[in-house]
C-alpha cells in the first residue's frame, strides 16, 4: 500500500513539474491543460496518505509533503478562474449601452446538428456569431441567418479550420488572414456599434499541439503573440476571441495577455470549461474572449451542447467609451520570460 502511494506521489510530481520545461512538444504542453484534474488527483492522493501513512517515518511524511506541494502548485494556476479570486473586469451598470454580444461556437466539422446552433442564435440574438471548423455544408445551413446577419466573412474549409463570421452590426475593413500557417485563417475587422463607435475584433483558431495536428506548440504560440503584439500599442477598443487551443492559465496565454494588455472576464467568475462537451471529467477552457479595458461585462454564459465537442460561449460586453479601472487588483500573476 505504501509503495503504491509513493508511486502515485512520484507520478503526480512528474506530471506537475514537466510543464515547467519550456519544451514545445505536444506531450509536454498538453500537460498545461488538465490542472484542475491534476489538483483533484493530488487531493485524493493526499487524503489517502493522511489516513494511511505513519508520520513518524520521515520517508512517509516526505511523500505526503510532495503530494501537498503538487496540490498547492496546481491550485496556484487555476484559483484566479474561480469566485475565490477578485474579478478582473467590472460588471456593467444596469442599462449600460452600447453593448455587443458575441456567440463563439466551434461546431465540429463532422457535426450535422446545425439546427441546434441556429436555435441558440435565434434564442439569444447575439450581435456576432463566430463559427469554427465550419465547412461548405455548415455555410449552407447558416446562411438562413443572412437576413438578420447581413454582414459576414466566410472561409469554408474542409481541414477543420474553416471560419465564418455573421454580424448584425456593420463590419468595416474586414480581412481574412493566414498569419502563421497556410490553411489556418483568422478574421480581423472593425465593428460599428449602435452609437457609431468602432471597435477592433480579431477572431482566431490556431492549430493545437497534438499528435494529429502540430508536433509542437510553436505555430499556436506564434499566432497568439503576433496578434498580441499587433494590439499592444493600440488605444482603440479591442476584442480577441475564438478557440485558441490553449487553456486560460497556460504560460502562453499569460504571455499573450501580458503583451497585449487585454483583460479576461472569467477571472474571479469561473473557468467556463468549453471542451470536451462529451466528457465532464475532462474539461478545460479552450474558447476565449479577451478585451481591452474599454468594456465592462454584462454576462458570460456557456450555452447548451450542440453536438460538437465544444460548448458554444456567449459573452456580452458593454462599451464605456473610455478605459475602465480594473475591479480590484485582480490582474493574474505574470510569468517572466
Amino acid at each position: 500500500m505504501i509503495s503504491g502511494l509513493w508511486l502515485a506521489s512520484l507520478l503526480l510530481a512528474v506530471l506537475t513539474l514537466l510543464p515547467l520545461w519550456r519544451f514545445k512538444a505536444w506531450w509536454v504542453r498538453g500537460l498545461d491543460f488538465p490542472r484542475l484534474q491534476l489538483a483533484a488527483a493530488a487531493l485524493v492522493i493526499l487524503v489517502a496518505q493522511l489516513l494511511l501513512i505513519d508520520f513518524s517515518q520521515f520517508s512517509q511524511a516526505a511523500m505526503a509533503l510532495i503530494s501537498a506541494g503538487c496540490l498547492v502548485f496546481q491550485l496556484w494556476w487555476i484559483l484566479p478562474y474561480t469566485p475565490l479570486h477578485r474579478k478582473e473586469v467590472m460588471a456593467a451598470a444596469d442599462g449600460a449601452t452600447p453593448c455587443i454580444a458575441i456567440l463563439n461556437a466551434n461546431v465540429l466539422a463532422s457535426n450535422r446538428n446545425s439546427q441546434a446552433l441556429i436555435d441558440l442564435v435565434r434564442q439569444h440574438q447575439p450581435d456576432i456569431l463566430v463559427t469554427l471548423e465550419s465547412d461548405s455544408w455548415w455555410q449552407q445551413q447558416l446562411d438562413v441567418l443572412s437576413d438578420d446577419y447581413p454582414h459576414n466573412v466566410k472561409c469554408p474549409l474542409d481541414n477543420l479550420y474553416g471560419m465564418h463570421v455573421y454580424s448584425r452590426l456593420p463590419l468595416h475593413n474586414p480581412s481574412l488572414q493566414f498569419l502563421v500557417e497556410e490553411g489556418v485563417p483568422s478574421v480581423h475587422a472593425e465593428v460599428e456599434l449602435s452609437d457609431s463607435s468602432r471597435i477592433a475584433v480579431h477572431f482566431l483558431h490556431p492549430a493545437p499541439p497534438s499528435p494529429t495536428e502540430n508536433a509542437s506548440s510553436e505555430e499556436r504560440d506564434a499566432e497568439l503573440l503576433i496578434v498580441a503584439a499587433s494590439v499592444k500599442q493600440v488605444t482603440t477598443p479591442v476584442i480577441v476571441a475564438g478557440d485558441l487551443n490553449d487553456v486560460a492559465w497556460s504560460e502562453t496565454t499569460r504571455l499573450f495577455r501580458k503583451v497585449s494588455g487585454l483583460l479576461d472576464p472569467r477571472i474571479g467568475r469561473g473557468m467556463y470549461n468549453s471542451f470536451h462537451a462529451d466528457y465532464p471529467f475532462m474539461r478545460w477552457p479552450l474558447d476565449h474572449l479577451f478585451h481591452s479595458s474599454h468594456f465592462t461585462l454584462q454576462h458570460i454564459h456557456r450555452l447548451p451542447a450542440i453536438g460538437s465537442d465544444h460548448f458554444p460561449m456567449l459573452i456580452r460586453l458593454c462599451y464605456t467609451g473610455q478605459q475602465q479601472p480594473q475591479d480590484g487588483s485582480a490582474r493574474i500573476r505574470t510569468i517572466k520570460n
